[in-house]
């Protein structure tokens, strides 16, 4: 059985659509129907504990570009900025070949994710 969420909006009501797993649940209450976006757990990607991306898996289902009902991984750069030494930029430079081979697998993941998704 599929899971479904009922959500209030302000143009068309209470809706109810269906839900995927991974989705938390929080959902705009009152917020416009075309405005509706399922979100995943929000991950953060660092170097030295502080954070460089941020990665979180969405959908938005109901708007009309069948693309954007996929589910796709929104990727936010923060604002890190540093002056490093050799050895800082090496580090650095460690932390990202790390982080895309990492965004390289969550691609093939989502791939199949998007390939799951019911025509």
């Amino acid at each position: 059985m599929k899971r479904t969420v009922t959500i209030h909006t302000s143009d068309r009501g209470p809706v109810t659509i269906p839900e995927p797993t991974w989705c938390l649940g929080e959902h705009v209450a009152d917020g416009c129907w075309i405005d509706i976006t399922h979100s995943g757990p929000e991950e953060t990607l660092e170097f030295r504990d502080e954070p460089l991306w941020t990665l979180e898996l969405i959908t938005d289902p109901t708007v009309p570009d069948p693309a954007r009902r996929l589910p796709r991984l929104y990727v936010e750069q923060t604002g890190f900025a540093r002056t490093l030494d050799p050895a800082g930029l090496d580090a650095l430079a460690d932390a990202l070949v790390e982080h895309a081979a990492g965004l390289r697998a969550r691609a093939q993941e989502l791939a199949m994710l998007v390939a799951k998704e019911p025509e």
